[in-house]
């Protein structure tokens, strides 16, 4: 006889089915795992046999084959433990092979036969419900795993708990849902002294998705600022919150098992390296930017990330996702993310006040700025200068606009955007910020009155804007004036749009 029970392998975020076969026949005693098993699932025989023990069974003395087909994939992860151990008590006739051949199991199996939490959960029990299986997994994932609408979820804690559920002995209570808490104080923009061009465009990102740049000299807030763009957000939408946790899922980056509801706001190291950053490696594993996906990637200290890093971020700023390559691998990852960038005006940081500027200004300036290519530039919608706070703001009481206050408005101009875009596009349109619209959909969103369009035409030329510098300008435009809650793009809406475009400095 061969038990099969069914589990899974990851490529990239997307689950595969794999069908776990365990034969014991007579021979000399022996345990053998085939299938391109890689060093953790090699590894699975010893955590197995241990928790058999545990529970007071011991391997039957017999010639045992463990297959794991499709035998020309690899399988990685320590997730094989549990369904080999159950295939294993099918074969030894302890639990029913009949009633485990509807489920699909994952989980670590600990030496005392505790289950232990894996990654990739959310996404195995998405693959389960379209196979027409139920899942069993470790209890600390079950409430992941219960967001599959429609599937039976066994979230058993040990190895024993699961066989006395299938004995009668005990009952598995399912598993509920859970959502990762939001409550947590964000921080505020009340905080921020002074800046005052810099928060607006702060709001303006936020209303619209837009990418952002700041410049400043050091210690001028731009960290702080961005910081405090997370808390001006809208909350993801369930389809959103699906997409983000399957990635967060399988980077096994769930600790507590809910499902993410605030957007990400990740912020690597400028040391990070392009695999790091874009995703890659010998698996071809996601990177800091689909971590970020519907949220917002902040690159502190621009210019000192490396050049190829900077230059692999083109593809997904435009599309929205990202394709990695290797000889090994080739996968594709979501990425639709929000850039915000800082950077000092130059290598000393001090261009804009001569008396602390080193000896090479303006030309460290240009130098520095040159690290960055101009068609990354051209993809960053506001590009804002963040002076140095004078010591009377910095002694003076907070002053402005909270952050709750700001996002208010903030939401309001998303409601805007996500129904005029969904009467354009339809209503499965995955297409919510003006940042996101482009081509004839652009225009359809953003007209312009002649007065309008004879400002931005000869700003144009003036300014030298390529075609997507020129439509990144209407996307701002569009968005300042939802923020005002007007139908149309006035003058003024344009000439703010044209104030955010490329900072420069002259050889």
């Amino acid at each position: 006889m061969i038990a099969r029970i069914q589990t899974v392998a990851f490529q990239g975020i997307q689950a595969i089915n794999i069908d776990v076969q365990v034969q014991a026949v007579s021979g000399l005693p022996s345990f053998q795992i085939v299938g391109l098993p890689d060093k953790a699932v090699g590894e699975s025989r010893e955590r197995v046999r241990a928790a058999l023990q545990s529970i007071g069974l011991a391997l039957p003395t017999k010639r045992i084959t463990v297959n794991l087909s499709p035998a020309d994939l690899l399988k990685e992860g320590s997730h094989y433990d549990l369904p080999l151990a159950i295939g294993l008590l099918i074969a030894m006739e302890v639990l029913p092979a009949e009633e485990l051949g509807r489920y699909m199991a994952l989980g670590e199996l600990a030496l005392d036969g505790e289950i232990r939490p894996v990654s990739g959960v959310l996404p195995t029990a998405i693959q389960a419900l379209s196979s027409g299986k139920d899942l069993i997994c470790p209890s600390a994932c079950g409430p992941e795993a219960a967001w599959a609408e429609g599937l039976e979820v066994l979230a058993p804690v040990s190895l024993v708990a699961l066989v006395n559920h299938f004995k009668g002995l005990q009952v598995l209570s399912p598993p509920e849902p859970k959502i990762q808490d939001i409550s947590e104080k964000v921080l505020d923009m009340i905080d921020v002294k002074g800046q005052e061009t810099a928060k607006r465009s702060i709001e303006i990102a936020a209303a619209g998705g837009h990418n952002l740049l700041m410049q400043g000299p050091p210690g001028s807030g731009k960290s702080m600022l961005a910081a405090r763009l997370g808390g001006l957000l809208p909350s993801l939408d369930p389809q959103e919150a699906l997409e983000v946790t399957m990635i967060h899922s399988v980077m096994g980056q769930l600790p507590d098992g809910g499902l993410i509801r605030r957007r990400p706001f990740r912020d690597p190291h400028h040391s990070a390296s392009l695999p790091a950053l874009i995703g890659g490696g010998m698996r071809a594993r996601p990177g800091e930017i689909s971590l970020a996906h519907q949220g917002v990637l902040f690159l502190d200290e621009l210019p000192e990330f490396s050049r190829g890093a900077l230059e692999a971020l083109r593809q997904p700023l435009e599309t929205g996702h990202v394709t990695v390559s290797r000889v090994n691998a080739h996968m594709s990852y979501p990425a639709r993310f929000q850039l915000v960038a800082a950077m000092n005006p130059c290598r000393c940081g001090y261009m804009s006040d001569l008396s602390r500027a080193c000896s090479r200004v303006p030309q460290c300036g240009a130098d520095y700025q040159s690290k960055i290519s101009g068609p990354i530039l051209d993809r960053i919608d506001l590009h804002t200068f963040v002076p140095e706070v004078s010591a009377h703001d910095l002694a003076a009481a907070p002053s402005g606009e909270s952050s709750e206050k700001i996002r208010q408005r903030v939401l309001k101009a998303r409601n805007l955007q996500k129904d005029r875009l969904r009467m354009l596009l339809g209503e499965n349109t995955r297409i919510v910020t003006n940042a996101q619209v482009s081509g004839q959909s652009l225009e359809k969103i953003a007209p312009l009155a002649s007065e309008s369009q004879a400002i931005l035409q000869k700003a144009a030329e003036q300014m030298k804007l390529s075609a997507r510098g020129y439509h990144r300008v209407l996307r701002v435009a569009r968005t300042l004036a939802d923020l005002e809650e007007e139908k149309s793009i006035s003058p003024t809406h344009i000439s703010e749009a044209l104030s955010f475009r490329p900072l420069t400095f002259s050889k």
